[in-house]
């Protein structure tokens, strides 16, 4: 029987996806302590164990706190005081989980590696791709674009063909030990901050030094209680003078501590450059792009000149925030992407 390592986080998904994988796999749990919040980690070890001893699988916690402190978290901080909009899980991915963690699997002897992540793999032509989930309400694809090629090469996602709903109603069905539903929360969208972004990096930085607000055309229309409170296409919090009208975030210029605002309409944007983390063999033409999580598709005339996508939406796109990730789509399938530096 082959062995394979499952992420493990104490929760529904990766507890069922460990019942699921052991009908044909030699199971390895793995708990990954990222975060320096011991609590917790206890919390969802303990859980991890009672999976683990109920399915009779071996389970292993693996410290990368120092690591991703590194890759994540210095990442997370540094890009709000630089006045972009980060996204940690997107970082985590390639370089933790299915980095980091995926070199500690195979050197337990494991041939694979698993996630409870709503997503697919799909192999075209002798090449594993990423692939939309079949739950587009709890697809994750959108977060797993900077994935090596090695990586998704020994990558299985148990959950990618099932429906959330159905999940929950199978995982308390088969597994009878597990508990009470109303025991277990949905994850948290990034696992270490507990209340909002800005109370997790006001420990590391002066959040709140007061500035100016100005309209596009430089004028000074009010102030603002410090720019890394705001993100692109923000319009709640804007103390705007003698406004009538909705204000939104439109730039943020973190070295003279300005914030500049005006209409949805000048949120706007006929072109985005975007630096590529993983994006092989690609041909120029129109795809589908995805701009933030949560977003719909669009389509986009695509160029890659000097390393760098060159985005020329077909559709009308808002709000285009730098740091965060620009995704390209081939129908279902992710071809790579990467972060967006810039947008006119």
């Amino acid at each position: 029987m082959k062995k394979i390592a499952l992420l493990m986080s104490g929760g529904i998904d990766s507890s069922y996806s460990a019942y699921l994988l052991k009908q044909k796999y030699d199971v390895c749990g793995i708990y990954l302590k990222l975060h320096n919040k011991e609590e917790k980690h206890k919390f969802f070890i303990d859980k991890c164990n009672i999976v683990a001893k109920n399915l009779d699988i071996d389970f292993k916690v693996i410290d990368l706190q120092k690591e991703f402190n590194e890759f994540v978290y210095r990442y997370f901080v540094d890009s709000y005081k630089n006045a972009q909009t980060p996204n940690p899980c997107a970082m985590c991915n390639p370089y933790i989980k299915f980095g980091l963690a995926l070199e500690k699997a195979l050197s337990f002897g494991c041939e694979y590696i698993a996630s409870g992540h709503y997503a697919r793999i799909k192999n075209i032509n002798g090449v594993n791709y990423i692939q939309e989930a079949i739950d587009k309400t709890k697809d994750q694809s959108y977060f797993l674009f900077g994935i090596s090629k090695e990586a998704k090469d020994k990558l299985i996602f148990p959950l990618g063909d099932k429906i959330k709903v159905d999940v929950k109603k199978e995982a308390f069905q088969a597994m009878t030990w597990f508990g009470e539903l109303e025991d277990y929360k949905d994850s948290q969208e990034i696992c270490f901050v507990e209340k909002d972004y800005i109370h997790t990096i006001s420990n590391d930085v002066d959040v709140n030094i007061s500035g100016i607000l100005k309209d596009k055309d430089g004028n000074i229309v009010g102030e603002h209680k410090g720019y890394m409170h705001y993100t692109i296409g923000k319009r709640k919090g804007l103390n705007v003078r003698g406004s009538h009208t909705p204000s939104y975030v439109l730039d943020i210029n973190a070295s003279d501590n300005i914030v500049v605002i005006g209409t949805k309409e000048d949120l706007k944007k006929s072109q985005i450059t975007a630096k590529i983390l993983s994006l092989d063999n690609f041909i120029d033409g129109i795809y589908d792009i995805k701009i933030r999580y949560r977003s719909k598709s669009i389509k986009a005339d695509i160029k890659i000149i000097d390393n760098k996508i060159i985005a020329t939406p077909i559709d009308d796109i808002y709000g285009v925030a730098n740091g965060q990730a620009l995704v390209i789509y081939k129908d279902d399938i992710v071809l790579g992407g990467g972060f967006i530096e810039s947008s006119i």
